[in-house]
């Protein structure tokens, strides 16, 4: 091995070396790689730092059937003054093997599609006035709300949240593909 091919070498594994401490130190500070208990309010990538908040209920606010064993239950649906609001909840697996989280859950908008499984296609409707509130997006099309949910083992649940324009009604119906329909409650 030449002198040259050696320091070329060198600097190769330096690099590696670098690569794999700063991957591992990236890896130290996540959340297990979900995006899941992230009140993410239109930050860059999707997920916040603001501490989360939940609100603690005896009683959920809704519980919805899904397909292939997976169940919702809406948790919180709370108002924030800058102009959204946060859905939280568990999605759970009831059945007695693997579900798969489906694909359709994400909605079909070309820009979340290319983000990966999400709950991007959850929507709000405020029946008073006729519209229709979609999972708010990042600048860079993102949708904010749980992502990277592929699977769940049986009895297995993941704590989700989804965050939405404010509608003016503080009832509204919530949908997700896929789930029943159930009206929610907003609070203030």
């Amino acid at each position: 091995m030449t002198s040259r091919n050696t320091t070329a070498f060198g600097r190769r594994l330096t690099a590696l070396a670098i690569a794999v401490g700063l991957g591992l130190g990236v890896s130290a500070c996540s959340h297990g790689g979900r995006d899941q208990d992230r009140p993410a309010a239109a930050t860059e990538t999707g997920g916040g730092s603001a501490p989360h908040e939940q609100l603690q209920t005896d009683k959920p606010l809704a519980e919805l059937q899904g397909q292939g064993g997976l169940s919702l239950t809406i948790t919180s649906a709370k108002r924030d003054p800058a102009g959204y609001v946060t859905v939280r909840g568990d999605l759970k697996n009831d059945a007695s093997t693997v579900a798969v989280v489906p694909a359709e859950l994400r909605g079909d908008e070309l820009k979340v599609l290319r983000t990966g499984p999400s709950l991007g296609g959850a929507t709000l409707v405020d029946f008073a006035h006729k519209k229709r509130y979609y999972v708010l997006r990042d600048t860079e099309g993102r949708p904010l709300t749980t992502t990277g949910l592929s699977t769940l083992k049986a009895g297995e649940s993941a704590h989700v949240f989804m965050q939405f324009p404010t509608p003016p009604s503080n009832t509204v119906g919530f949908q997700l593909p896929l789930f029943d329909t159930a009206n929610i409650k907003i609070d203030e």
